[in-house]
């Protein structure tokens, strides 16, 4: 018997075949203040997608109005929040867009366990977003494509902040890091 995952999958799937899916993916901004503002670069980067994925450490909800004047928003906690934030936002969700199966988590534990967890995690998922370490991530084996976009405001040890662009055409995903000017 189908679980009613399958059905959203394959409804989405018959329903938007050949369609291509344009979204962009965020974490870790730590926007302590609304008078703060996420880069200019990094909402360029949003003006063509249809949803917006924020991996938590958004730090207020009003990042999250910042994001949704480009597209609307599916976001989690992560582990520095203000108080608004917890009470709003999941730790976890799952969604499905074009087909495909996205696991969304701000913490995904230690790079030598990602697959691991994320397969625990999320079991129906094709991609897992998270954050956390503020350090860009994308890897796509075996049937798991787990992507951290880094940090769109706080480099840390990085070179450079960043986001990333996740695109799903009839089912299956593409992704890419972008590199924020400095």
């Amino acid at each position: 018997m189908k679980d009613m995952r399958e059905d959203m999958r394959e409804a989405s799937a018959t329903s938007e075949s050949g369609r291509i899916h344009r979204i962009g993916v965020i974490s870790d901004t730590h926007i302590l203040s609304p008078s703060k503002r996420l880069p200019d670069a990094a909402l360029a980067h949003f003006e063509e997608v249809e949803l917006i994925l924020h991996a938590g450490d958004l730090s207020i909800l009003a990042v999250l109005d910042q994001l949704a004047a480009y597209a609307p928003v599916e976001a989690v906690q992560g582990n520095i929040e203000e108080a608004e934030v917890q009470s709003a936002l999941p730790i976890k969700r799952e969604i499905v867009v074009g087909g495909c199966v996205i696991g969304l988590v701000h913490i995904l534990g230690e790079r030598a366990h990602y697959v691991r967890n994320a397969r625990r995690e999320f079991p129906d998922a094709r991609v897992v977003v998270f954050g956390h370490s503020h350090q860009p991530f994308l890897q796509d084996e075996h049937g798991l494509l787990l992507l951290n976009p880094g940090s769109a405001t706080q480099r840390r040890r990085e070179p450079h902040c960043s986001v990333a662009l996740l695109t799903i055409v009839d089912g299956q995903p593409h992704a890419e890091i972008v590199t924020l000017p400095s």
